[in-house]
């Protein structure tokens, strides 16, 4: 068994950054908490780092809900132990253009991306506040501060967690808890990001050209780089992209 730092809860944690985020943490002795809206298809990664001896549990949560996310931090607490590192990286990547953004849509991008990043990392400064530590990790975008065309819902939602990001920052950086925002200016080297790619251009997952996309592990890195950190030099605000983005 790998000798545990804390416990590391993870909301939003797909198969791509969170599975990636999970793996580094567990690796770095942490016990995971991989909370998301069904659980049940983060098992086969819960089996596989519980395999290799790592402490990991999986919540099904709906990030949305308050008082589903109250509950989940209550159960971790009580059930895992305190939580040291928080990551909110759930979000919407709609591309709609302005005309067909309706009102629904840009409601649902703005409460999973940015109402829902308040309410995970509000929860989390509850308990991190009472121990005088932490680290809080938001999953940015390209969208958090630039407007593109037919990204008018991604692009207010990515935009507000920036903000809340910053608040957060400000106001808790005093009370010992890093608050970091990660902006990843990059295709993601994922499946749905080759799905993506594929219906948009035609290009297959081997014909891209090689570390044009970020990989998971590389923004997984990036995480465990930020939370490593000493107080006296801390990162809030951290981009990310490969070598042949322009930007």
């Amino acid at each position: 068994m790998t000798k545990s730092n804390g416990v590391a809860l993870l909301v939003g944690a797909g198969d791509a950054i969170g599975a990636a985020v999970a793996r580094r943490f567990a690796q770095g002795g942490y016990k995971v908490c991989i909370a998301r809206r069904e659980a049940a298809k983060s098992q086969a990664l819960v089996d596989e780092l519980g395999a290799a001896g790592h402490e990991v549990r999986a919540y099904s949560v709906d990030a949305r809900k308050e008082e589903e996310i109250q509950k989940l931090f209550a159960d971790v607490e009580k059930d895992v132990g305190p939580i040291e590192v928080c990551l909110f990286n759930a979000g919407s990547n709609v591309n709609k253009p302005l005309l067909e953004t309706t009102e629904k849509l840009f409601f649902k991008a703005w409460e999973l991306a940015c109402y829902a990043g308040f309410l995970v990392g509000r929860e989390a400064a509850k308990h991190m506040s009472t121990r005088g530590q932490g680290t809080m990790l938001f999953t940015g975008a390209t969208a958090s501060v630039r407007g593109g065309k037919g990204f008018a819902a991604f692009s207010a939602a990515k935009f507000g967690l920036r903000a809340v990001a910053q608040a957060m920052a400000r106001e808790l950086g005093p009370k010992n808890i890093h608050v970091v925002h990660l902006l990843i200016d990059a295709g993601v080297d994922s499946e749905a990001i080759h799905q993506r790619m594929k219906a948009a251009t035609g290009i297959s997952a081997n014909e891209i050209p090689p570390d044009s996309l970020t990989k998971t592990a590389s923004i997984a890195e990036a995480y465990w780089f930020a939370h490593q950190q000493s107080r006296d030099g801390w990162t809030h605000e951290l981009d990310l992209r490969p070598s042949v983005e322009t930007w």
